[in-house]
């Protein structure tokens, strides 16, 4: 890993998830208020995101707040010229929701992927239930694209709705810090 490969945000450094962090985000996709969203057997998705596919269109990064990760982010690309875009999913432990983690994520991510990567559009996938993740992503400028119908399935197998929410290069918004953001992580 290089300092290149390092994403920076107001608070959070995202870097390139390595094996040693499958503890970690184990611990994070385990908390009932992560699993809730995130859908089905941990380990499955655990193994999904320590090992994206091999044709390099997939990311994985570590959320690190003070040098303690503290969640999990990641890209896919959809690189065929006439659809070309990338999406983000993302999950940060429950001790540190409600503090700008996840929208400092977004953006910080958001922003690499628009500079860096070229991408002029990008998407995200939340459960439509999910309005904390909603309210984060349009923090940073999502906005909502339609309802998509029985879109997920679900631990007890029924399926789910998923709103899709898009952002264009140039709505991208640096979201505002408000005082409970600026809390310093509980003492551990």
């Amino acid at each position: 890993m290089t300092t290149a490969d390092v994403i920076t945000g107001v608070r959070v450094r995202l870097r390139p998830a390595v094996a040693e962090d499958a503890d970690a985000f184990r611990r994070i996709l385990a908390t009932p208020e992560v699993s809730r969203w995130w859908g089905g057997d941990p380990e499955q998705g655990l193994a999904e995101l320590m090992h994206p596919d091999d044709d390099d269109t997939t990311r994985v990064y570590a959320i690190e707040l003070g040098g303690v990760t503290v969640g999990l982010i990641q890209y896919y690309e959809e690189t065929d010229p006439m659809y070309r875009h990338a999406g983000i999913d993302i999950s940060v432990h429950p001790d540190h929701h409600g503090r700008g983690i996840g929208s400092d994520a977004v953006y910080a991510l958001a922003r690499h992927l628009i500079e860096e990567r070229g991408h002029h559009r990008l998407v995200i996938d939340p459960r439509a239930d999910n309005e904390v993740a909603i309210r984060t992503y349009r923090k940073v400028g999502f906005r909502p694209v339609g309802v998509m119908r029985r879109y997920e399935r679900a631990a007890d197998g029924t399926w789910r709705d998923g709103l899709l929410m898009d952002l264009l290069a140039d709505e991208l918004t640096a979201p505002t810090m408000v005082d409970s953001d600026r809390k310093s992580p509980p003492a551990r």
